[in-house]
């Protein structure tokens, strides 16, 4: 007999016994619901055996890595249900990813809508027929024959990587089907019991543009028909958020054929863009920062010494200017070491905080461009902050007040991620146990809760990372704290203490939107286009019933314009019924009717986004009541 631990006692099983087992004599429930396991930490099948004392934890489809040996079994049955299909088309890879799965295929002809009908068909077969997922191993060589065989070129090829290493080769078989895979999986195929092929896209093999276009057919499962019906309505409604729908609806941005990955600002999105700036500016200056901006093309000198010369050339946009070699600013960084070296400083001056809206240029493949969320161009609303070891604490803390106030303006709430020591780091381990410490007793204090995200530190320091939901419920990551140890030593900064010695300062780089384009495109997906009142690039349109009203609806325009107001007539000669729908669609916050009764009163008909109308109002009250909601950045 062995001993294992579960999570609340210990039992004794006979030895050889399978973890599939062991759920089964806990309770049918768990046994239906189990995906995989955790043998002393290390995941891996139902069913492996067990031989000597162990913990064992069970996974389900509500645990990540349960989800993900789902979703990886559910790719496995894509895999065969294609094969079956087209035997002649030619496997790539296929992983579980976030919310679903994906496989690669060299196909002759382009899957269709059709094609992804016929093979969800054949995939519902496969998971009826129950099919074991069996584990083996195959000497390298038998691999390499076994796919060269079967002409499987992309399946050869990493096999061939693999037999380097001079180990086994692991697969997993489901009845006819054997597929190149390391695990884990879930038992059977009966288990994937809703899924849905979501779209078919191209994609490079291995991700570079030098290889062969293969078709990537994405899809997702879940364990309950009524999960993957909500989570395919989520879908269907962040369709209709898409910002770049919604951009080019709303005349906010485009990106044309002629600048990929470089975004058009249009005039309702200058106006959104300038608004979103004039907050941030007002803000900051709240928070005690002074503003710098430093140029965007600097020389391979000052790129050599911040390491980005070495490290990240491949993504710059460089030239040469007299001889000299120059690159387009990734990062503001460097640029805001040469601003604080440009005077002494004192520890009297400390902490200095630099806020700066400065254009980078990242060269991104262009597979992974994608509207304002990945861009070639952004502009970051980058801060530094010089401080010393013994202010760090606290500036954190201001950090994270502001990113606080920020945030509860759109609505949007947030979770904490630590994210500690890489093993490629620089600097004494004690500076990093001591900064690290430091982020984590600075969030405890104010209340709030974080994970860690072990290792995953940038080189030069932790930080801490803010993963934003919006109203949907989708994560985005936007704000960091970065603490950097590093970039103080590298260009040599001081200050002067209270000793008269010269010190070093600690700094934290912070960004709390991201990049402004980016955080437009997440604002815009969270309001649906539909933006608040004090955000709205047009707050409110007046529309005259006939043209005789045109004069009055003009006076109201002129009135509330005095007062701030972005506000327009809609002067066309039109019925109201369609001026009204325009507007809608336009999704103006406030709509003004000016008909005879309105033009003798001085007054206008009240329609509000959302709510209709809300009655007849003079003039001055609507001011009123709109600069309210505009001052107070009211969400509605």
């Amino acid at each position: 007999m062995i001993k294992v631990k579960l999570r609340d006692d210990i039992r004794e099983f006979p030895e050889g016994v399978s973890v599939l087992d062991i759920a089964k004599s806990i309770g049918a429930g768990l046994y239906k619901a189990a995906c995989l396991a955790k043998v002393d930490g290390k995941t891996c099948d139902l069913r492996t055996t067990l031989n000597s004392d162990c913990e064992v934890e069970i996974l389900t489809f509500d645990d990540d890595d349960g989800k993900r040996a789902f979703r990886h079994t559910a790719s496995h049955i894509l895999a065969q249900a294609v094969k079956r299909l087209y035997p002649d088309v030619k496997l790539a890879i296929g992983p579980a990813i976030d919310n679903g799965f994906y496989y690669d295929f060299d196909a002759d002809e382009p899957f269709t809508p059709e094609d992804l009908e016929k093979i969800e068909a054949e995939m519902k077969k496969i998971v009826k027929e129950g099919l074991v997922l069996e584990h083996f191993e195959m000497a390298p060589q038998d691999a390499v024959k076994y796919y060269e065989e079967r002409g499987e070129i992309y399946k050869v090829e990493l096999v061939k990587e693999h037999a380097d290493k001079g180990e086994n080769i692991s697969f997993y078989k489901q009845g006819e089907f054997t597929e190149l895979c390391a695990g884990p999986h879930i038992p059977d195929t009966s288990r994937v019991k809703a899924f849905k092929l979501t779209s078919c896209t191209g994609a490079y093999w291995r991700g570079s543009e030098k290889n062969k276009m293969l078709q990537r057919i994405y899809g997702t499962a879940f364990t309950k028909q009524s999960d993957l019906d909500a989570y395919l309505e989520a879908i269907e409604e962040a369709k209709k958020r898409d910002h770049r729908k919604l951009g080019k609806e709303l005349g906010l941005f485009a990106i044309l054929d002629e600048g990929p990955g470089f975004p058009f600002f249009l005039p309702n999105g200058m106006i959104l863009r300038n608004t979103l700036i004039d907050y941030w500016r007002e803000v900051h200056k709240k928070y005690g920062y002074v503003e710098i901006s430093t140029p965007m093309m600097l020389n391979r000198a000052l790129w050599e010494r911040s390491g980005h010369w070495d490290h990240y050339k491949e993504n710059m946009y460089t030239t040469v200017i007299d001889g000299t070699d120059f690159a387009i600013k990734p990062m503001n960084c460097p640029g805001g070491m040469l601003v604080y070296k440009l005077q002494p400083h004192s520890y009297r001056d400390l902490p200095l905080r630099c806020g700066e809206l400065g254009l980078v240029h990242r060269h991104e493949l262009s597979g992974a461009l994608h509207g304002l969320f990945r861009v070639r161009c952004f502009t970051q609303d980058d801060a530094h902050i010089f401080m010393t070891w013994d202010q760090m604490k606290d500036e954190i803390k201001n950090v994270v007040k502001l990113f606080d106030e920020v945030y509860s303006v759109f609505g949007l709430t947030y979770e904490i991620e630590v994210s500690t020591m890489p093993e490629d780091h620089m600097g004494d381990i004690k500076d990093w146990d001591f900064a690290t410490e430091t982020l984590k007793t600075a969030v405890e204090e104010m209340g709030k809760t974080y994970v860690i995200n072990e290792g995953d530190g940038a080189f030069y320091g932790p930080k801490l990372d803010f993963h934003l939901s919006d109203s949907l419920g989708r994560t985005w990551q936007c704000g960091t704290i970065q603490l950097d140890m590093q970039l103080p030593e590298r260009f040599e900064l001081e200050y002067t203490g209270p000793d008269g010695e010269k010190h070093r300062p600690v700094m934290i780089h912070r960004v709390v939107l991201g990049s402004i384009e980016r955080f437009i495109g997440v604002i815009t997906e969270h309001f649906a286009g539909a933006f608040p009142l004090w955000l709205a690039p047009r707050q409110v349109i007046i529309l005259p019933i006939a043209d005789r009203h045109l004069d009055a609806a003009n006076a109201v325009m002129d009135k509330l314009a005095a007062l701030g107001i972005r506000v327009e007539v809609d002067s066309r000669s039109e019925k109201l019924g369609y001026k009204l729908r325009e507007a809608q669609l336009q999704k103006i916050p406030y709509m003004l009717v000016v008909g005879d009764k309105e033009a003798a009163d001085g007054t206008v008909s009240v329609r509000k986004r959302g709510e209709g109308d809300i009655g007849s109002m003079s003039i001055d009250d609507f001011a009123a009541l709109a600069k309210a909601d505009i001052d107070s950045k009211k969400i509605w």
